[in-house]
């Protein structure tokens, strides 16, 4: 009797456990791989998958960030520079050594800075495409044959800066954002036939670390080739920092990201903005651009054939024509 009841007790445990919701968001839990995981827009993702039940392998270089994010639950830090080929590498080969598979990349790494152009040395520039433009080529082309075996979503993180006219000064890092539209579009054709969806997340000005680090590479090579550090330097990096720190937290642009990687529909743009000032600011620069194009030889188009164009494109992104699928 007493091990008759006992194999009942074992038994209803084991449906308990089965049925528990804790078990269901193990059984639904997708494995990403976010670069780029350190502070800011990556942190915030990361954290918040983590939170819903993801398991994250979390990209960060710096030895007090991989330890940080090692100690999150559901979080495995792995040491990850974009722009070291044998990291990269390292990273896929741990991913196939859990055999967890992976199910969405996130290409989020990416730095800022450049300068004007007649007086920016060229390996600033280089920097700037090493990172944003080659490390996202880096690690979509490693990654990319673990994410095709599960069919699952590539997305990475632009900016409207892909869009804007670049400011002065700005060229290296607004153009690597252009790069990225390009890319996303090119690769997401590449991806169709094997059932990879690829996306962008372009954000406007959201809490980031990217300015400051930006201030703070330029000071560190003043002071390696023996430079002194100016009050005036100083003032900027302060004022950059207190810019930064005064903008919002990235919520919505985690959203969006939740949207690109678990949504049915997903979308091949999300421009994520925290105000309607840079909303209008980046539409109506694709607008400008749109006259200028139109601007020049036999073949321009009158503006009734201009808004035609406009109703035709807006029918199609409301019947799903254009959803990037």
């Amino acid at each position: 009797m007493k091990s008759y009841l006992h194999c009942t007790l074992v038994l209803l445990a084991a449906v308990f456990f089965v049925m528990t919701p804790q078990h269901v968001v193990a059984q639904d839990q997708k494995s990403i791989m976010v670069t780029g995981a350190s502070t800011g827009i990556g942190r915030h993702l990361a954290e918040s998958l983590a939170a819903a039940g993801h398991h994250v392998y979390a990209g960060a270089r710096k030895d007090e960030d991989l330890a940080e994010l090692g100690a999150i639950e559901n979080i495995t830090a792995v040491r990850l520079d974009v722009t070291k080929q044998d990291q990269v590498d390292a990273a896929v080969a741990l991913i196939n050594e859990k055999g967890s598979g992976l199910y969405a990349l996130v290409n989020n790494a990416g730095v800022g800075g450049g300068g004007a152009v007649v007086e920016t040395p060229i390996a600033d520039q280089t920097f700037v495409y090493a990172v944003n433009v080659e490390g996202v080529y880096r690690t979509t082309q490693a990654f990319a044959p673990l994410v095709i075996e599960s069919k699952g979503r590539i997305v990475t993180t632009g900016s409207i800066a892909g869009t804007l006219a670049a400011y002065p000064g700005f060229s290296a890092y607004s153009g690597s954002k252009h790069w990225i539209e390009a890319f996303t579009d090119s690769f997401a054709e590449e991806m169709k036939p094997v059932g990879v969806t690829v996306s962008v997340v372009e954000p406007g000005n959201y809490k980031s670390n990217i300015r400051r680090s930006s201030v703070s590479r330029r000071l560190e090579k003043v002071k390696s080739t023996g430079g002194d550090i100016t009050d005036e330097m100083k003032q900027r990096y302060d004022a950059t920092a207190e810019r930064e720190l005064s903008y919002k937290e990235p919520d919505e642009v985690t959203a969006a990201f939740m949207h690109a990687l678990f949504d049915d529909n997903p979308l091949r743009r999300y421009m994520v903005v925290p105000n309607e000032e840079e909303q209008a600011m980046t539409i109506r620069t694709k607008v400008n651009e749109l006259v200028q194009l139109n601007g020049w030889g036999p073949y321009s188009y009158s503006r009734d054939e201009l808004v035609k164009m406009l109703d035709q494109a807006l029918a199609g992104e409301s019947s799903g024509e254009d959803s990037g699928e």
